[in-house]
């Protein structure tokens, strides 16, 4: 009978593995091509993943609260489209067709958590916690002893380096391991500095996607060697233009017209003429990514961070950037964003103007290089040359902020690129139509 593969998802490029959060499913249900099929999430972003195809559900491999890789087969659906007879063989098959695949998994598993060991604990530790225990020499007795901090009590790999340290009373030094197929590991310093509240302070515990996010920011600061450069502009044109035909727009188009949008398009065409800063770092190697795909930061109700991204924003005019970026950050705040929309970015764009904030310094986004800041637009006094001398005159100036990484990218080349969006923003036409 003809058997679809269903696999985890790529979620992103720097994402390796998801947990699985609910199944709405079972073996031996019949589902349509679209149905809702399970929720997963990753440090960037939980999704819920649809049918590709109709059928039944002869196989599901993993549980929920399991973290399975990137590629990974995580069900099978028969797509013959003789649902009674599948429907009432179902389990039957599907144990038929799959006892290799899950004894092979089941040996693989127990072999990675510890081949010093036989594991008699039905606790789930993920890929990475196993590979800590393994290392640190860790047994089925001491690992009873911990109390996990996870979903459903499912021990992280916070909960382990906390007994380490508790256990060797030093700092543990640990692998981040990828499950991807060949990717090299890289080392990350775990370091806990121990609090005491006191009886009238307030404890909140960190969300999953908090705790991810904390790790995902280290980790960047550990890799990349952050420097940034600012710069002023002058955008007064632009604030001019927008003011003209705003209204026009918002009812033309059932959106309203931001600055952003022009931001975007004269830092895509920067882009274009600075390549290496649309590119990322593989040890060694420079990666110079082709399409331009912008990722843009969207603050949520939760205080946390998604970064959805417009896909070639080179091909797109600001009518096109402008709905995009709507339909993006209206996902996200709904948390209805697809897993395509948060994956593939090769450049990053946060703003900081949204709260009236001027200048900020921003944490590249990984595995770019570069990620760059917008504040608030303000008047200013300022000194404008004209033929009959300097005058001083009221404009709208605005800060861009440029991180970058040091490893590839010099002052120099990073400070023209940002002057040469300062460029394209100040030269804006003013009678554009749109």
């Amino acid at each position: 009978m003809p058997l679809f593969e269903l696999k985890m998802p790529k979620l992103g490029e720097s994402i390796t593995q998801a947990t699985i959060i609910k199944w709405f499913v079972k073996e031996g249900d019949y589902v349509n091509e679209d149905d809702s099929l399970l929720d997963i999430a990753t440090d960037k972003v939980d999704s819920e993943i649809p049918s590709p195809v109709s059928g039944v559900v002869t196989k599901i491999f993993f549980k929920e609260n399991d973290v399975v890789p990137v590629g990974e087969i995580i069900a099978l659906i028969d797509t013959s489209g003789n649902t009674n007879e599948v429907r009432a063989s179902a389990v039957k098959k599907s144990v038929e067709d799959s006892t290799e695949i899950k004894e092979e998994k089941n040996e693989r598993i127990t072999s990675e958590f510890n081949t010093e060991q036989t594991l008699k604990s039905s606790r789930f530790y993920s890929p990475l916690a196993r590979q800590i225990i393994k290392n640190e020499k860790i047994s089925i007795e001491e690992l009873d002893t911990i109390q996990g901090s996870g979903i459903n009590g499912r021990v992280t790999k916070k909960d382990i380096i906390a007994f380490l340290e508790r256990r060797k009373g030093i700092t543990v030094q640990t692998a981040s391991v990828s499950a991807g197929a060949g990717s090299a590991s890289s080392d990350e310093i775990i370091k806990a500095t121990p609090v005491q509240p006191s009886e009238e302070d307030q404890i909140i515990e960190m969300d999953r996607i908090r705790k991810l996010t904390a790790e995902h920011m280290i980790r960047s600061k550990q890799v990349s060697a952050h420097v940034t450069n600012i710069l002023e502009t002058d955008v007064t044109g632009i604030v001019n233009w927008r003011n003209k035909i705003k209204n026009e727009f918002e009812k033309r188009e059932g959106i309203k017209l931001t600055y952003l949008p022009v931001i975007i398009e004269a830092a895509v065409k920067a882009l274009k003429e600075f390549p290496l800063l649309n590119a990322s770092v593989d040890g060694t190697r420079i990666i110079l990514k082709k399409k331009i795909n912008v990722g843009v930061a969207v603050a949520l109700e939760d205080t946390n961070l998604i970064v959805p991204v417009i896909k070639n924003a080179d091909m797109l005019n600001i009518t096109g950037l402008a709905k995009e970026l709507n339909r993006l950050a209206e996902s996200a705040r709904k948390n209805s964003l697809k897993p395509d929309d948060i994956q593939g970015g090769t450049f990053t764009i946060t703003n900081f103007g949204t709260f009236r904030n001027t200048i900020g310094t921003p944490i590249i986004n990984q595995p770019q290089v570069a990620i760059l800041g917008v504040g608030v637009i303000e008047k200013k006094p300022s000194v404008l040359e004209t033929p009959d001398g300097d005058v001083i005159a009221i404009r709208h100036k605005m800060f861009l902020s440029l991180t970058y990484d040091h490893r590839i990218i010099n002052g120099a080349y990073a400070g023209a690129w940002l002057r040469k969006v300062a460029d394209y923003l100040e030269s804006f036409d003013q009678s554009r139509k749109i």
